[in-house]
């Protein structure tokens, strides 16, 4: 590559992932229309203060009332995917059925083009690792909007993601602890996993990147509950992805306690299940928690056969019609958490 070519490289990642803090200058509906079911999908544009962009829509349970406060769930999708169009987050979960019937709101922010031609979220990009900056400053600048514009429980917000997305709710619970009130990762990763995959995994420990994590929460810093879960046949994210996200966060959560890693959060198991209903998928349940308040902190799911999908969804090119229904699951595990 030439120098003229390397320095405008240089410059277009730069432009890309420096966004500094951001203040919301605009909403700007796109319209909304009633769903099947009874509730109402709206449409809306996220404009921060730099001009950047970022489409989403927000789902409606049929019991949202002015007046009402109910909590909400910002579900990330994957690369080659969309938050509500072709090959959506939406389709995929079917969290707007079961949003429905359990009473919460869903966001699903959709990536902008221009920023990963894949429609990636762009987490492993240190650019966006950092609050008040890139794509995790401006998630957080719609979920704040939704919470503003819809009358929504601030205290119980919740995010979940997919691959890429996953990756982006990591970066989320490390950025935004105030704002997040518990994540849920399908076959993600840890903070920082590009210094793992620069380096290794042998070379880069999960407690290293929980310390740079904790770092960057810095006077925010809590537990965050997180919720993973991985399937044995991922071939594109590896299991051993998942292991490493319980010991990161086993760690982080250890350090927020107290500011040592002490044990007090650590990656030992408090218990194991092995659930095997008819026509599903077996999974492997563990439970981690706090060994003085005995919270549960974290809960993995290993689902036996599953492959680089989402069990129990709806539609889609990464769905496993075969249970568990992980919507269903992550739901449980943030149903009735909020923020202190």
């Amino acid at each position: 590559m030439s120098i003229r070519n390397k320095r405008l490289l240089r410059t277009l990642i730069a432009a890309a992932i420096t966004v500094a803090s951001v203040t919301s200058v605009a909403v700007v509906s796109l319209g909304s229309q009633a769903s099947a079911a009874g509730g109402r999908d709206e449409r809306a544009t996220f404009v921060d203060g730099w001009g950047q962009r970022l489409d989403y829509e927000v789902h409606l349970p049929p019991s949202h009332r002015p007046g009402t406060s109910l909590p909400v769930v910002v579900a990330l999708h994957g690369c080659g995917m969309t938050g509500y169009e072709d090959n959506s987050m939406k389709a995929m979960t079917r969290f707007n059925d079961l949003a429905d019937a359990r009473g919460f709101i869903v966001v699903y922010p959709t990536q902008n083009r221009f920023w990963n031609a894949k429609g990636c979220w762009n987490g492993l990009v240190p650019g966006n690792q950092k609050r008040g900056s890139g794509e995790p400053s401006l998630l957080a600048g719609v979920t704040q909007a939704v919470v503003a514009n819809y009358g929504a429980d601030a205290k119980r917000v919740y995010a979940v993601g997919a691959s890429a997305g996953a990756a982006m709710t990591v970066v989320l619970g490390v950025t935004y602890p105030d704002v997040y009130a518990a994540i849920g990762s399908l076959a993600g990763g840890e903070y920082a996993a590009d210094r793992v995959l620069l380096a290794g995994v042998d070379n880069v420990s999960p407690v290293d990147t929980a310390k740079l994590a904790y770092a960057q929460m810095g006077p925010r810093a809590r537990q965050v509950p997180t919720f993973v879960m991985h399937g044995t046949e991922d071939t594109t994210v590896k299991p051993i992805f998942g292991d490493r996200l319980v010991t990161h966060w086993a760690a982080i959560d250890d350090l927020a306690n107290d500011g040592r890693l002490d044990g007090d959060v650590d990656d030992v198991p408090d218990s194991v299940q092995r659930v095997a209903n008819p026509g599903e998928h077996p999974y492997v349940k563990t439970v981690y928690t706090d060994a003085t308040t005995q919270d549960r902190l974290i809960e993995k799911y290993v689902v036996e056969g599953l492959a680089h999908k989402w069990p129990g969804g709806g539609e889609g090119d990464y769905v496993d019609q075969v249970g568990p229904n992980l919507s269903t699951l992550v739901w449980d595990f943030f149903s009735g958490r909020s923020l202190p």
